[in-house]
């Protein structure tokens, strides 16, 4: 999918969100008042055979999801003038894409996690001509997959898990040698979702 095409489908079907979805979303907001505020950008890049999504890996011996597959971005601070600016922030920090190479176009619904977090998901385009700085104190590797792939409801299956002692069903995505899945495989979900109401 071209960058127009895929921008088209997105900013018309955000026209078409319903009144049910906003108040869900408020809800949503409301009820999870004690969860921490956090942020990711989707990151959107243009390549020969169309878009790409860049993800990241998370270092080993972080804290929390060790390992797994992100999107770039994190916790709130205090000095950010909002949660785009979060996402930006992050971003740049985590794999040194500069906040002037990304156009933020739009956002996903946001989505709690069971690690304590409400997350608000940005889409934004990355300059082609982009180079990525790893932080490898919060970074193990940086990499991009097709658009195509991710929008392909044949790669996504669930999958339970058990966390803070409840079970939970989670999506999953198997690509080359990683799993994406949890927060990250939730909100490309999502994203397929949206474009295809």
């Amino acid at each position: 999918m071209d960058k127009q095409t895929f921008l088209n489908r997105f900013l018309f079907h955000n026209q078409q969100v319903n009144s049910d979805l906003r108040t869900a979303e408020k809800s949503l907001f409301v009820n999870n008042q004690t969860l921490k505020k956090a942020a990711v950008l989707i990151p959107l890049v243009k390549r020969q055979n169309g878009l790409n999504i860049i993800l990241t890996e998370r270092a080993l011996h972080l804290r929390h999801h060790p390992g797994q597959v992100s999107f770039p971005g994190g916790k709130q601070e205090q000095s950010d003038s909002s949660l785009q600016h979060t996402a930006l922030r992050e971003t740049e920090e985590e794999i040194g894409i500069a906040q002037n190479q990304v156009t933020v176009f739009g956002t996903l619904p946001k989505l709690p996690t069971v690690s304590g977090f409400v997350v608000s998901p940005y889409l934004g385009f990355v300059d082609s001509n982009h180079s990525t700085l790893i932080d490898p104190q919060e970074v193990r590797s940086v990499f991009e997959v097709p658009l195509e792939f991710l929008l392909n409801k044949k790669h996504f299956y669930l999958q339970h898990l058990v966390a803070n002692k409840k079970r939970h069903f989670t999506y999953c995505i198997p690509y080359q040698n990683r799993l994406i899945w949890g927060a990250t495989a939730q909100m490309l979900y999502n994203l397929q979702m949206h474009l295809n109401e």
